[in-house]
């Protein structure tokens, strides 16, 4: 076992060029950890045999029996219990968090991290994302790419993992995963195509490091799921994998008409719904908007608009500045009473890694005065007219300021 315990530590101390530990080093000391704790926990088991055999009051076979199995019985439930995962991570998968996001700009493999309780700057990520452990989100999925009886989920995604030229006109991707034996749950909202696999092995699309990306990830209590499915069932997302079972959604009517791909052909055809994050002492407030392709509101503009007009109010709210690709026809809208829109000019930087929005695919917006992010998910084109759309915006001063740093030049107002 000293020798198992230097051999890891070595391959620990192995680092490639960009002082990252190789994907294959990082599988190998997994199934090592994994081996040294059995290892271990047999060598404590032989210990307390030998206490017990050693004994004067146990003279009993069965008895010793029945001590040596509560001992192993108690280790495995710790170890599995300590090794699902169903909520958000920290920036090495190391502990769970109330929220993780993550923004990877264009021609980078890692990507920059805020969470719950690490939110002042933007940091570098603890791995490359096509690394299958040692980050947030690759912790946070870890139940997704590989069975775990205790952890069940639904992705949705329009690119489907090894589907090629899905037709959708839903842009929504994100998995909603949940522990069967507790109250734990996370709702991951992201911008990848064809990730994750489902109970399969971890895969980053490592095509997609060209591109700019973002990933969201809430924690969530379980009675939030059906508030969340009631907005997406508006925007028809593609949903490729569900494993939850009837036993966790009998009291959720929106997941289940989610999981078998109802639409409702009647109004309403907008939704605001809130949900918030598990944290008891300062929950974030998140709120969903959501728009069919019935909806009246043609242009999508009002999305990016009218939802922090919402939340914020009209009295408080200078402007909304917004990230994402144009087409040249749906211009900012800042001149005159009620208009609001800035565009943020293009390159921008993420605490040191450039984006740009030729290759960067993510759609954001930020509010002025400060407190609300919102991801969306379609880009700010004229031509969205008549199809689902939807907008999650978060109120929270250490998100806003982060993304705000981003928005710092904005283009002026169409004359």
């Amino acid at each position: 076992m000293i020798y198992l315990l230097d051999l890891m530590q070595s391959l620990l101390n192995l680092k490639t060029a960009q002082n990252e530990t190789p994907l294959h080093i990082l599988t190998l000391v997994n199934f090592l950890q994994i081996l040294f704790s059995l290892l271990n926990v047999i060598n404590i088991c032989i210990l307390k045999w030998h206490d017990i055999n050693s004994s004067m009051n146990l003279f009993n076979y069965e008895e010793k029996m029945l001590k040596f199995s509560e001992l192993l019985l108690l280790f495995l439930i710790v170890r599995l219990s300590h090794s699902q995962t169903s909520k958000c991570q920290n920036k090495p998968g190391a502990a769970p968090a109330d929220w993780a996001i993550v923004y990877k700009a264009p021609g980078q493999d890692t990507g920059k991290i805020i969470f719950a309780t690490a939110a002042g700057a933007w940091d570098d990520g603890a791995q490359a994302l096509s690394n299958s452990a040692g980050h947030s989100f690759a912790k946070t999925l870890e139940d997704v790419v590989r069975n775990q009886n205790n952890i069940k989920f639904l992705a949705y995604n329009n690119a489907p993992p090894g589907v090629p030229s899905m037709k959708t006109k839903s842009n929504s991707k994100g998995v909603i995963i949940l522990a069967t034996n507790a109250d734990s749950a996370a709702w991951i909202v992201h911008t990848v195509p064809g990730f994750p696999t489902a109970r399969t092995a971890y895969s980053w699309p490592v095509a997609e490091n060209a591109r700019g990306h973002l990933l969201i990830c809430l924690t969530i209590s379980k009675s939030q799921i059906n508030t969340i499915a009631a907005s997406l069932l508006l925007v028809q997302p593609m949903v490729h994998y569900n494993d939850i079972p009837e036993t966790e959604t009998g009291g959720m009517p929106n997941f289940n008409k989610l999981a078998e791909g109802k639409i409702s052909p009647l109004p309403p055809f907008t939704s605001r719904r809130s949900i918030r994050t598990e944290d008891a002492r300062s929950p974030v407030a998140v709120h969903i908007y959501s728009k069919s392709e019935s909806s009246k509101y043609g242009e999508l503009k009002w999305l990016y608009e009218f939802q922090i007009i919402l939340i914020r109010g009209f009295d408080t709210l200078n402007f909304i500045y917004v990230w994402s690709r144009r087409d040249n026809i749906l211009k900012g809208d800042c001149r005159g009473s009620q208009k609001h829109i800035r565009l943020i000019k293009s390159p921008a930087a993420i605490n040191g890694h450039n984006t740009n929005l030729e290759a960067d695919i993510t759609n954001w917006a930020v509010s002025d005065p400060g407190s609300i992010f919102c991801h969306i998910d379609k880009p700010y084109f004229k031509n969205q007219t008549k199809e689902p759309a939807m907008a999650i915006c978060i109120e929270n001063n250490e998100i806003f300021a982060r993304f705000n740093e981003i928005a710092a030049q904005v283009e002026d107002c169409p004359q």
